[in-house]
């Protein structure tokens, strides 16, 4: 049921209960899609990559409600969705590392940084520096990302007041760098090692692509139209100023 309010009902002013349904059904979907569309990778990888490229789009998709809503007005109905969009592509995050921990590294953690035990010494070397540091990023990101996800609620909101809150979620735009060169390492790097056989190439590679790049430019439109519309306004508000200093009679 769309919430009260005395605007025109939209399909976008759904009560919290609804979007959170509507974005658990697009994750449902989503993730199906990329599942499907690797079907001839081994079930742990096409689980890895289809559940850790759905939370990319999910925070993404978060990521642009913002700027949208700048830019045009008719978007700004669609601010409540951040936090569901948010929210899910960080459980969807949580789901990814557990598939990492127990399919790719079985639960040892050394080998998440990049330590592999060597036949002929008998002892763990570092073979995947780039596994290492892609990894490092992407815990630094998942906790980042549950500190948000946690604080996402109308009690965390009371709790650290309004200005404070409103920090904590704009550093969103650190978590989503942090998203981005940990899957850039994934989707283009990895596996890309001379002693290795290198596997087809990742077709999500050029749309991911193509969503950073458009994230990027949508961010930047909105800043450029919020600096302009500001400077307007302090243009406007010296001018006037200045004129009521002309009429104003002296002391």
């Amino acid at each position: 049921m769309p919430e009260k309010s005395g605007k025109p009902a939209s399909w976008l002013t759904f009560g919290w209960k609804s979007r959170h349904l509507a974005v658990l059904l697009v994750t449902a979907l989503g993730t199906y899609a990329f599942l499907e569309s690797r079907a001839q990778w081994s079930d742990m990888h096409r689980w890895n990559r289809a559940v850790g490229d759905m939370s990319l789009v999910l925070v993404a998709i978060s990521m642009m409600i913002g700027p949208l809503a700048r830019l045009f007005s008719s978007f700004r109905v669609s601010i409540p969705w951040r936090r569901e969009f948010g929210i899910y592509g960080v459980l969807l995050a949580i789901v990814h590392t557990v598939i990492i921990l127990a399919g790719w590294v079985e639960w040892n953690l050394i080998r998440l940084f990049g330590y592999e035990l060597h036949p002929a010494l008998g002892q763990y070397v570092m073979l995947q520096h780039g596994f290492a540091l892609a990894n490092v990023i992407g815990i630094v990101a998942l906790v980042y990302g549950l500190v948000l996800a946690l604080a996402s609620n109308d009690v965390s909101q009371r709790v650290l007041s309004g200005t404070v809150w409103k920090f904590l979620q704009q550093s969103a735009y650190v978590l989503w760098m942090l998203i981005v060169i940990h899957t850039a390492y994934f989707m283009y790097l990895h596996f890309q090692d001379f002693h290795r056989s290198v596997p087809e190439p990742n077709w999500a590679q050029i749309p991911f692509a193509g969503l950073v790049i458009f994230v990027s430019l949508l961010q930047l439109a909105a800043f450029v139209k919020t600096w302009k519309s500001r400077r307007g306004a302090r243009k406007k508000s010296a001018s006037w100023q200045d004129k009521s200093e002309l009429i104003a009679p002296p002391i």
